[in-house]
């Protein structure tokens, strides 16, 4: 297979590039000034491609490559993927689920403990020497608070399942009831969610359906004391609208994973004590990342072995 070209289409691990390099022919874009010249001398070459969840595979590339024949997402989300495109075109497509569902989900957790108890503000104060001049204000407790959880896929169940730990009652929404989850209460609508729980955690799948699925409504009805925590897409929250409900007082607090235009964030964030900033790190572990990589290249393998896909979505 060393004879295969597989394009990968940004920097993504140096563990993963290697196990690239030991089986196929790679190419990294970016390391290409002319695009345009790569695609013209290359383009015909490539029948693979790697992406992730910032850089994935749009019609234009698609129609770039004319013998494309998969595309090996590192990464659960596909919304940066043109599945119609690849449907079309024949191209098979798979992502890394499972793999990750755990470090997301209790990332999900940490993220709403950070926020009701106050963790990085109480590790500033400590820091700061301020502990000195007094005890650290009193914070609010997450066991037994009303959890509403936007998708209830694998790692929303994942994160349904550690909130029970805490007695939390579990509220959701997806696109249908799931007959399986008798003890969790289904709302029909977000905002029926949000006007039902004090913690939203938002964990679906971005689509146009999605998109903005949090918006100044749910906000509203989630409430002064309510909190949103994001561990699925920055565009599945209208993210304008949370910023002026934080500033403005009409949500509790955020503890945010992603945003609508990483790694860009709004500078109005940075001086809210009640909202937790992260750098889209849910499944970023060593052992999370490297069972990804793996999997990226097992799903390479087996397909140009003429073997069932490890993970197909196309």
């Amino acid at each position: 297979m060393n004879n295969i070209a597989v394009l990968m289409a940004c920097p993504i691990s140096r563990y993963l590039e290697q196990e690239l390099e030991n089986s196929f022919k790679v190419f990294k874009i970016w390391q290409f000034e002319d695009r345009n010249q790569f695609f013209n001398t290359h383009g015909k070459s490539i029948r693979a491609v790697v992406g992730n969840a910032t850089a994935g595979v749009d019609a234009e590339l698609i129609e770039s490559l004319p013998k494309l024949e998969i595309v090996s997402s590192y990464s659960v989300g596909l919304d940066k993927i043109d599945l119609v495109k690849c449907r079309e075109k024949g191209v098979r497509v798979t992502n890394t689920p499972d793999v990750l569902t755990d470090d997301v989900a209790d990332l999900a957790i940490g993220l709403t403990l950070a926020v009701l108890r106050r963790l990085c503000e109480s590790d500033r104060y400590v820091r700061s020497g301020k502990w000195k001049k007094g005890d650290y204000k009193l914070t609010t407790k997450f066991t037994g608070k009303s959890v509403g959880i936007v998708g209830m896929g694998r790692i929303g169940t994942a994160i349904a399942k550690r909130s029970e730990a805490f007695n939390c009652s579990i509220n959701y929404h997806s696109r249908t009831q799931k007959p399986n989850l008798n003890n969790y209460k289904y709302f029909p609508s977000v905002i029926e969610l949000a006007s039902n729980c004090q913690i939203l955690i938002v964990a679906c799948s971005l689509t146009e359906e999605t998109r903005h699925i949090v918006n100044r409504e749910v906000i509203n009805a989630l409430g002064q004391k309510g909190v949103v925590i994001n561990i699925g897409r920055g565009l599945l929250v209208d993210e304008p609208e949370l910023v002026a409900a934080l500033v403005e007082g009409r949500l509790g607090g955020a503890g945010l994973d992603v945003f609508e235009n990483e790694p860009e964030v709004p500078e109005e964030l940075f001086g809210l004590e009640n909202v937790v900033l992260l750098p889209h790190v849910a499944s970023g572990t060593v052992e999370t990342r490297k069972a990804m990589a793996d999997l990226v290249v097992g799903n390479l393998k087996a397909h140009f072995m003429n073997k069932p896909l490890l993970s197909p979505v196309v």
